[in-house]
Order: C-alpha cells, then sequence, then structure tokens
C-alpha cells in the first residue's frame, strides 16, 4: 500500500509540475530564496550582524548588504529602472533588513510580470553583456541561494537552524 501510495504521490506531483511554465518555475524558485532569506535576516540577532565566520570573510550583516545590492542592481537593470542605493555601507539590523526588504520589492515587480515569452528578450543587466531575460532572472536566484547557503552557516554557528531546515 505505500508503495502506491508513493507512486500516485509522484503521478501527482509531475503532472502539476509538468504543467508549470518557465515562467511559473522561476517565480516559484524566486519567492521560495525569498521566503528563506527573509526569514533569515530576521532570525539573526541584531548583535550578531557583525558576526564572521572566520576573520577574512564578510560578516553576516555585509553578506545581507550583499544579497540587497546583488538582487536590487540585478532587477533594476531588468526593470529598466533606476538602481537602488546600495546596502554596502549599512550595518544595523533594521537598515539591512529594509534594504533586503526594497531589493525584494523591486524584484517582486519583475517576478510578478514575468512570461514565458520574456524567455527569449535579450537585456544587458550588469557584467557579462547581453543575456536572456529569463537566463539573467535564473542567474540571480542561483546567485540568491549561493549566499544563503553561505549565511546559513553562520546561523548554524550561532546555534540557529537556517529557514529551510526549520521544521523538520
Amino acid at each position: 500500500m505505500k508503495k502506491i501510495s508513493i507512486l500516485i504521490f509522484t503521478a501527482l506531483a509531475m503532472q502539476v509540475y509538468g504543467q508549470m511554465t518557465e515562467a511559473a518555475m522561476l517565480k516559484n524558485a524566486y519567492n521560495g530564496i525569498k521566503n528563506n532569506i527573509t526569514k533569515m535576516a530576521e532570525a539573526m540577532p541584531e548583535d550578531q550582524y557583525i558576526f564572521k565566520a572566520t576573520p577574512d570573510i564578510r560578516s553576516f550583516g555585509q553578506l545581507m548588504g550583499h544579497i540587497a545590492d546583488a538582487q536590487g542592481r540585478t532587477c533594476a537593470a531588468v526593470a529598466g529602472g533606476a538602481m537602488p542605493p546600495s546596502a554596502s555601507s549599512k550595518t544595523s539590523k533594521a537598515d539591512l533588513v529594509a534594504a533586503l526588504k526594497n531589493s525584494f520589492d523591486i524584484c517582486d515587480g519583475v517576478f510578478n510580470s514575468l512570461s514565458d515569452e520574456d524567455s527569449a528578450k535579450m537585456i544587458t543587466a550588469g557584467r557579462g553583456g547581453p543575456r536572456s531575460k529569463m537566463g539573467t532572472l535564473w542567474g540571480l536566484v542561483a546567485h540568491s541561494n549561493e549566499e544563503y547557503g553561505y549565511s546559513a552557516v553562520y546561523l548554524r554557528l550561532k546555534g540557529i537552524t537556517p529557514p529551510s531546515s526549520a521544521g523538520r
């Protein structure tokens, strides 16, 4: 009975995801990392935003500022809008959480207006020359996931379970 349930669940999941468009899958991936980064930034105590896992790398706060800058810069370029102010000089938790929220607000507009027709539209958003809009946004999601992975180590070193592992 258990094997039959697993087969039915797998078949239903494949049917649902098989019907998702490229734009829908990208939006889903973006919303997942947005949720994890937001919760992570909120979970780290204010006094630990200066914490560095080793002396030669960014502090947790600097990582949050880097994520906000990368997201804001990329999504503003995709949208053809003005670049948001840099978060690199911010140090307080409140300022960095606000910078992340601002970057997510910019990206929300980009991702919410995304369609499959955008997949081939070429844009210039930073280094490397022209790329497709979808490729640029998949790159952003990949970068945000990479930075989340680094940041998760900081939380674990402080005894905090990262959001993506909470509840397991």
